[in-house]
């Protein structure tokens, strides 16, 4: 692309850099911009820098807070006994548009692959043990995107919650959800539906681990 500005085209760049942006995208949005009045951008702009300068992530589940903890472990409305491990916040976003989980939520942070270079160590893996000694779970329900690394990630850690003969262990009931999203899949690309039904129709972990998948 040929920029008859530099500011234009610094602007481009910048949105070009956003997942799933190219130039195209990128110059449409910036042209849509320069349409609207200049309160408009400006408080787009405040908001976008707010969000950045304030947003936390919450001190006990690492979700997206305003506060140090979220919305969802502060409402002493969720049942606290049943915590959902999640790859990501976008999973969590996913899960409770399904309006058919009211437990709580922790999340990784990703999913062990060594190939890309992450490991236990960079997840928040020890951070939910600590919970599971400290809280009183009752069930540990993995809604982890149902793919090699997934199912690697809730392998290590359901091995790692026995090893460490954690109190209560015998007691905590380990679930995975319904592999009714298909192997290799995301899951916050599943349509509501399936992702509910998969949460209802949970399994113990131990069946599709023995049964390798």
């Amino acid at each position: 692309m040929i920029f008859s500005s530099s500011l234009l085209e610094n602007a481009v760049n910048e949105f070009a850099k956003l997942p799933g942006i190219g130039k195209k995208t990128a110059l449409r949005l910036v042209l849509h911009l320069i349409k609207q009045d200049n309160a408009d951008v400006s408080q787009f702009s405040e908001i976008i820098t707010k969000m950045r300068n304030e947003i936390k992530f919450c001190s006990r589940c690492y979700n997206i807070s305003d506060k140090e903890l979220c919305n969802i472990c502060s409402n002493i409305m969720r049942k606290k006994e049943m915590l959902c491990v999640v790859e990501n916040i976008r999973d969590v976003i996913a899960i409770e548009s399904t309006q058919q989980f009211n437990g709580i939520y922790h999340v990784l942070g990703g999913v062990i692959s060594p190939l890309d270079g992450i490991g236990p160590e960079q997840l928040t893996i020890d951070a939910l043990v600590t919970r599971i000694h400290k809280e009183e779970i009752k069930e540990i329900i993995f809604a982890l995107s149902p793919t090699i690394q997934g199912d690697t990630t809730i392998y290590y850690i359901s091995k790692k919650i026995s090893s460490d003969q954690l109190r209560q262990t015998s007691l905590i009931k380990i679930t995975s959800i319904a592999r009714g999203i298909a192997f290799g899949g995301e899951l916050e690309y599943a349509d509501e539906m399936t992702l509910a039904k998969s949460i209802s129709n949970r399994i113990p972990v131990e069946n599709f681990i023995v049964s390798g998948n």
